[in-house]
């Protein structure tokens, strides 16, 4: 009943227009009463996103039991679950993708449910970071990149039409997020060379002119905002 609903909704969104429709318009499409579909849908915009319900419970599953050694990998992983729920119905991503950008209200729904996905994933983050501090601000700076980063992959599908193949372009944006927040494994590198020698030196910046080496000289575990700040800074003053 919850897909019959949906269709019908949509199949009148596109027909009519998503304002002009009416909910006893859906229902009379669908051929059941309002009752029915205010037991599904709390209003037309739930029914614009169906499957959202349904994608970020299998999401909030797929965190629960991800291994704790690689938190950005497990959160990229869940990201990759959206792409998928979007891929698995091509044409009514990309109808529904195009009908959002059309309708305001609908814009805002959709930043709304983006919001939770980002939520779930910062959440999860914390359980492994800390609910304080850096810990916390890590999470949510890796959240928010991680949502960006899947997001800029699929609206690029979704623009095209979805024509080729949508997880091309994702991939190849939550590398980047690996690779600037993602710890490797022990095995990958070398160990680094112990800097306890100077646990007390502040943050530091020096350049050699214009167009010069800058060098930062940070304390171990210094934040990477404050470091990007530093930088930013030295380069202003250069």
């Amino acid at each position: 009943m919850r897909e019959v609903l949906a269709q019908a909704a949509f199949r009148l969104f596109l027909e009519r227009g998503f304002e002009q429709t009416t909910v006893d318009d859906i229902v009379a499409r669908a051929g059941v009463g309002r009752r029915s579909f205010f037991r599904y849908f709390p209003s037309k915009e739930d029914a614009v996103f169906p499957d959202h319900e349904r994608c970020l419970a299998e999401m909030t599953e797929f965190l629960a039991a991800a291994d704790d050694g690689d938190p950005v990998g497990a959160v990229s992983d869940a990201a990759r679950i959206v792409l998928r729920m979007y891929a698995a119905n091509p044409e009514f991503s990309v109808q529904r993708y195009r009908l959002t950008r059309e309708v305001p209200g609908l814009r805002t729904y959709e930043l709304s449910v983006v919001r939770r996905y980002e939520q779930t994933l910062a959440g999860h983050l914390r359980s492994r970071f800390g609910e304080d501090g850096d810990g916390a601000l890590r999470a949510e700076v890796i959240a928010a990149s991680v949502v960006a980063a899947h997001n800029n992959g699929l609206r690029l599908w979704l623009r095209s039409g979805g024509e080729g193949d949508p997880e091309a372009a994702v991939d190849r944006a939550l590398a980047l997020v690996r690779e600037a927040w993602g710890r490797p494994a022990a095995s990958a590198a070398p160990a680094a060379p112990e800097v306890s020698a100077v646990p007390a030196v502040p943050l530091a910046v020096s350049g050699d002119g214009d167009g010069g080496v800058v060098v930062m000289v940070a304390r171990r575990g210094a934040p990477m905002w404050r470091v990007v700040q530093q930088i930013e800074a030295a380069v202003g003053e250069n």
